[in-house]
């Protein structure tokens, strides 16, 4: 009977994991490729889908406010519940006022509106973080994180690839209204979900303390200053290329629910394949090891978006090229969230985490933003070939800071 309730509790701790994954990777898209598409079609200009990267700068920012949420707690369901309801209801309703919208008629509002959806989901990253680190044992980490990148991305396929082939044929409108039901419905997991017990007396802090001790105890760090810039360029090669994929394939001649079916869909399963072979390798290699092939991979799968320029509309050459390259990207990310979390310190996890994870944000916001200006000027091989070109300041500094990188 103890042995049946251990595995209970087991069970119900990742399951809220996986579940609390799925609600933090559904609206992620919502503001990225689909929005794409929809103002694709609504004959919004390459340049301006282009700068719709800015929309992810609250994920790039979110160090900035974190500490807050440590700090403060609501009046009621605790401080990590608190905040995550009230966060999944307002999402809900800037969700709602997007669906009813129309980037056609007025394109500005539709930006501040995903600006808002963006800042409201990068918060809800944040409390959901600090959850699964407070919620689960230290031997269960692993096993949970896994947990919880599987349901991020099957959220993100909802939103993604289902958002696209439903918007063929219920529209955009009906599309994300019922993405925000989905979320809506994600919000029961957090009034089941337990409340963690807090670490520490995080109120009895000073407010400076909270937002300088995370900052002050990673800077003391050999090469910190390195290890931010490797942080920043490790991927900034696959996240710019992965500002405009959306507009390329459309570019090319595939429609909307040719895009959500190969890509999205069929394109997801290499993805968790690459997750999980490159965990299995991680172990056997340790991480700096694994950093560098995958850097090396992910730049080649970049180089093979030339490749399908060339060949055009073709679903073969399409599912193949999206395979490798999710299969990098999925082997690339296994390795990179092992990195950053072997960089925190237990006492400070959710602010340097959020740090981390906005510095690793900024190429796919803040970098990838002119991304339209530069695949308009130089076509759409010159700009995936500097984009296959940049990965290598990465893989360099990389090489340059070997015993910085932790190897476990």
């Amino acid at each position: 009977m103890v042995g049946f309730s251990k595995h209970l509790g087991i069970f119900r701790r990742h399951a809220i994991t996986f579940l609390m994954g799925f609600a933090s990777g559904l609206p992620l898209l919502l503001t990225g490729s689909v929005l794409q598409a929809w103002m694709t079609d609504a004959g919004i200009s390459l340049e301006n889908v282009g700068l719709l990267a800015l929309i992810g700068l609250p994920y790039t920012l979110k160090f900035a406010w974190a500490p807050l949420l440590d700090r403060f707690s609501l009046p009621f369901l605790g401080r990590r519940r608190g905040w995550l309801f009230l966060t999944q209801a307002a999402l809900v309703g800037m969700l709602v006022m997007l669906a009813l919208s129309n980037p056609a008629v007025t394109p500005l509002l539709v930006g501040l509106i995903a600006l808002a959806v963006s800042f409201l989901s990068a918060t809800q990253d944040i409390v959901i973080d600090a959850y699964r680190r407070e919620h689960l044992p230290d031997n269960e980490l692993g096993l949970g994180s896994g947990f919880y990148v599987y349901g991020y991305r099957i959220g993100m396929l909802l939103a993604s690839g289902g958002g696209l082939m439903l918007a063929d044929v219920i529209g955009f409108t009906s599309t994300y209204l019922l993405m925000a039901g989905c979320l809506a419905v994600a919000m029961l997991v957090t009034l089941w979900a337990p409340e963690p017990e807090a670490a520490a007396p995080l109120e009895r802090r000073h407010l400076h303390q909270i937002f300088i001790d995370p900052l002050v105890n990673f800077m003391a760090r050999p090469k910190a200053w390195a290890l931010l810039l490797l942080i920043l360029l490790y991927k900034l090669g696959d996240s710019v290329a992965g500002n405009l994929t959306t507009p390329f394939y459309k570019s090319i001649g595939f429609s909307n629910a040719e895009i959500g079916a190969t890509v999205k869909i069929f394109g997801l399963w290499p993805l968790l394949g690459g997750i999980f072979i490159g965990g299995l390798l991680i172990m056997r290699w340790g991480i700096y090891r694994s950093l560098v092939v995958f850097g090396v991979l992910q730049m080649l799968s970049t180089a093979g978006f030339i490749v399908l320029n060339h060949q055009g509309h073709d679903i073969a050459w399409l599912a193949g090229v999206v395979s490798f390259e999710n299969l990098a990207a999925g082997m690339g990310t296994a390795a990179f969230a092992a990195f950053m979390a072997s960089l925190t310190d237990k006492r400070f996890t959710a602010g340097q985490y959020a740090l981390l994870s906005s510095i690793m944000g900024l190429p796919r916001v803040v970098i990838a933003a002119p991304s339209g200006y530069l695949a308009q000027a130089a076509g759409w091989d010159g700009f995936f070939l500097v984009c296959t070109l940049v990965a290598l300041p990465g893989l360099w500094l990389l090489i340059m800071i070997k015993d910085s990188v932790p190897r476990t």
